[in-house]
């Protein structure tokens, strides 16, 4: 394989990762919705290490640091888009 059909693989890795990224976002969105409709705070610590913990075990070692870097970010991004669903929603209400 040369570059250019390396790079073409890798693109289409990326579109995929996007689109299965916004699928998530989507999904945080409706925790979001339960959440505030069930009066539970946006963000678990607890989910969190234990489902960082479940993932970073299932990949090889050499991976891990950067597993827990992306998967990190992926929550935060998740808290910021559940609490711009719960500020929407609490505007709604007034």
């Amino acid at each position: 394989m040369n570059l250019q059909q390396l790079r073409l693989k890798i693109d289409e890795i990326d579109e995929e990762l996007i689109r299965l990224f916004l699928r998530r976002l989507s999904l945080s969105a409706e925790v979001a919705k339960f959440k505030y409709k069930s009066n539970i705070p946006i963000h678990d610590s607890n989910r969190e290490q234990q489902k960082l913990n479940d993932i970073v075990l299932s990949i090889p070692c050499e991976y891990r640091d950067y597993i827990t870097e992306l998967y990190t970010q992926i929550f935060k991004i998740s808290r910021t888009e559940q609490q711009r669903i719960i500020n929407e929603q609490s505007k709604s209400k007034i």
